[in-house]
């Protein structure tokens, strides 16, 4: 019996190693109902067991495990708190993990583990609230960073000659204007001043669009949007699915999701025509420059009907017309009835 242990420590013994992991997990299997003595055991052998294995051993145990009812909770958390590469499948459909697991992976783990959790099949509310405000917090921090590289310039020291002064103001000028530079000659894909979906954005659209699940839906278009719930739920009525793909185009999506989402809500655009879909055609028939401007008359046009009574500059004023102006006729239609009503207040 030693020397079979001993056998197992060895570098060329990984096999045994994965055989006696497959072996572990198989027989905890078998437990319809495990005791509490059962799984407190499983839990002390798997996690030196998984971290002796292959990868692909490993990939393999999580693989089954993720079919599991009864893994204990902190093998389910161990598990989760892997690379992404071995954990996915079980963060995509193991029923092991509490909404606090859930939320505490993705704060975490990061990007791709959010992900993960998004494709499972079902998300309590809670959780998806922690998802999309991870999107804010890390739009925070990155924000917050970005200040306090700019907020920094180069500034002369006291005991700086008045030579070193002019030529420190010089260098400082000449790094303005390569950053203005950079915003006139940019690449066609960076959307300066335009707002993109986040990942995790995107992928609750498509996952609430696959379901059909319109509230959550436009709860997220919202967020999006930056804008109010009101806006997401008009772009969506329009039952042709043209303002809706252009608010997707306009976001930056993807054209295959953009377009499996068109289909799910509006079952007309999945009818095929001349080798296509009606989604295809009209995503295809659309200007990305064109929708972000629409999009964002449409943002602004929301604000203007929702924000507080503040004073305005006839130049402001002019800007929020313009953007009123743009808003689809159902639109402009119910914020013309709703405006009097606010002031009534």
């Amino acid at each position: 019996m030693t020397n079979e242990f001993r056998d197992l420590e060895r570098p060329q013994a990984m096999r045994k190693k994965d055989v006696v992991l497959m072996a572990t997990v198989t027989s905890f299997e078998s437990l319809p109902h495990p005791s509490r003595s059962e799984l407190r055991q499983f839990a002390e052998l798997f996690a030196p067991l998984f971290s002796a294995s292959s990868e692909k051993a490993r990939r393999d145990a999580v693989a089954a495990l993720s079919q599991c009812r009864n893994v204990p909770p902190a093998v389910a958390f161990f598990i989760a708190s892997q690379p992404i590469a071995i954990a996915a499948p079980f963060l995509s459909s193991s029923t092991c993990l509490s909404d606090d697991a859930l939320i505490a992976i993705a704060r975490t783990q990061g990007e791709a583990h959010a992900r993960a959790i998004v494709l499972r099949e079902a998300l309590s509310p809670t959780v998806i609230d922690a998802l999309v405000g991870l999107r804010h917090d890390r739009t925070k921090r990155s924000g917050s960073a970005a200040g306090a590289e700019g907020s920094a310039p180069d500034q002369p020291a006291a005991e700086m000659t008045e030579e070193e002064e002019r030529l420190a103001r010089e260098e400082d000028l000449r790094r303005r204007l390569r950053a203005l530079a950079g915003h006139i000659d940019r690449p066609a894909g960076d959307r300066l001043g335009l707002r993109n979906l986040s990942p995790i954005q995107e992928a609750l659209l498509v996952r609430f669009a696959r379901h059909r699940e319109a509230g959550l839906f436009a709860t997220v278009l919202a967020d999006a949007l930056s804008a109010s719930h009101w806006l997401s739920e008009r772009i969506m009525l329009d039952i042709s699915g043209q303002q809706l793909a252009t608010t997707l185009k306009g976001l930056a999506m993807g054209a295959e999701d953009a377009v499996f989402i068109l289909q799910r809500l509006y079952d007309h655009l999945g009818t095929s025509e001349d080798g296509a879909t009606r989604a295809e055609a009209l995503w295809n028939s659309l200007d990305e420059s064109e929708c972000g401007k629409r999009v964002e008359a449409w943002r602004r046009a929301d604000r203007y009907t929702y924000a507080e009574p503040q004073p305005r500059s006839a130049a402001s004023g002019d800007r929020a017309a313009d953007g009123y102006e743009a808003m689809p006729r159902l639109i402009r239609t119910t914020a013309s009835v709703r405006r009097p009503l606010r002031r009534a207040r």
